[in-house]
């Protein structure tokens, strides 16, 4: 009798094969747009046939959004480190979540922003959903713990804080807008920061 949750062989070659595959589509897509690469491309690299491509994802769309899964994964992953290295020092565990945001927003390259806005604005739609989601639990955490040690303002509430922010890079950090300033995410993200800090960290949190 097997026992429950061990994986099979098949089954670990499986995710193995699938992960090959989302991890050369994010590569692609994020460099050169998910528009120029085709699913022939992605196999012929992969030393796959497209019949066994199809069999993972059925189509581009589908294997876009394991792309983006995949990344954000990364991002969570990447920022739940960062948050519980150092919990009570501020200011190391904000320089290391802008460091760590900046370094993953690096990957995402002009080719992509553009297709999004093009050609899959309804995906779109869930990257602010769940980037929304990640502000709110790490930076929203940070802020609050910011307050309490004096580098935060404590005369605006760490919720309105995180609204304001949250406000901001929706408006700013969508495909249209930033094909319209001209600015690559990192660009936009880091200028976002910078102001929205400015404006609520104390003389003793901008020392630090």
């Amino acid at each position: 009798m097997k026992r429950a949750g061990k994986m099979s062989p098949r089954s670990r070659m499986h995710d193995v094969n699938r992960q090959r595959i989302v991890h050369a589509a994010r590569e692609h897509f994020f460099s050169h747009g998910f528009r120029r690469v085709t699913m022939d491309d992605l196999a012929d690299e992969l030393g796959i046939s497209k019949k066994t491509l199809y069999a993972y994802f059925p189509g581009k769309f589908d294997l876009l959004e394991a792309a983006l899964a995949d990344k954000f994964a990364g991002v969570e992953a990447k920022l739940k480190r960062v948050a519980r290295a150092q919990p009570h020092n501020f200011s190391a565990t904000l320089h290391e979540l802008l460091a760590g945001t900046q370094s993953e927003l690096d990957e995402i390259k002009p080719p992509f922003v553009r297709d999004m806005r093009q050609k899959a604005p309804q995906v779109f739609k869930v990257i602010e959903r769940r980037r929304a989601a990640l502000i709110q639990r790490y930076f929203g955490k940070l802020f609050v713990q910011g307050q309490r040690a004096g580098m935060v303002r404590k005369d605006v509430p760490a919720k309105l804080i995180i609204e304001i922010l949250l406000a901001v890079v929706q408006a700013i950090m969508n495909p249209p807008k930033m094909e319209e300033l001209g600015m690559m995410p990192t660009e936009g993200f880091s200028g976002i920061l910078r102001v929205v800090l400015e404006g609520v960290l104390t003389p003793k949190g901008r020392k630090a």
